[in-house]
């Protein structure tokens, strides 16, 4: 005897009643992810601070909080969210923010890595995002107190505490040190 799992699909995703825990849809497949901890929740939050207001007073686009999923694959579908994104206003402006998932990747997805993040789960997330359409994938690990800037799939540049992050051509003027982030 067989047994044949369901997929599920982004429409389906989107209903789920919101609790305890947050959701990615991995081609079809429903991945449960626990509450972040403290010290994910504020690097998270550092960097929204720090990203949004550049955002905001350059007018540059649109941030995301962690809740906004992204739509990389159809049938079966894959829905990411990652821990802070941004698109920039030409793409807000042609096709407005949705109340689903976007289609396709931000512009820049920014992850916080999790204490059980192995680096090929790494890896396959920011391939996702670059096949996806992302210009720009920023993985930053708590451990190690690093921001690994990926301008391209093979272009990534780790940087430490001692480093500056700036925005390059995607977030023009941006710059911080990367001990902020970790502040």
């Amino acid at each position: 005897m067989s047994t044949t799992t369901r997929l599920m699909t982004a429409d389906e995703l989107l209903t789920l009643p919101r609790g305890r825990f947050r959701y990615e849809l991995i081609q079809g497949e429903l991945i449960t992810m626990s509450p972040s901890g403290g010290e994910h929740g504020a690097v998270t939050v550092n960097l929204t601070v720090l990203l949004g207001q550049h955002i905001k007073a350059n007018k540059l686009g649109v941030g995301f909080g962690a809740e906004c999923g992204y739509k990389l694959e159809s049938n079966p579908d894959t829905v990411r969210a990652p821990d802070f994104s941004f698109i920039v206003k030409e793409r807000i402006a042609v096709r407005g923010i949705p109340k689903s998932y976007w289609e396709g990747a931000p512009d820049l997805a920014v992850e916080v890595l999790s204490p059980d993040d192995s680096p090929s789960k790494v890896a396959k997330k920011t391939a996702d995002w670059f096949a996806g359409g992302a210009k720009e994938v920023w993985n930053v690990n708590l451990k190690r107190r690093t921001v690994a800037v990926h301008r391209a799939p093979t272009d990534v540049t780790v940087l430490t505490e001692s480093d500056e992050l700036d925005g390059g051509a995607l977030l023009p003027g941006f710059r911080c040190r990367v001990s902020e982030i970790f502040a």
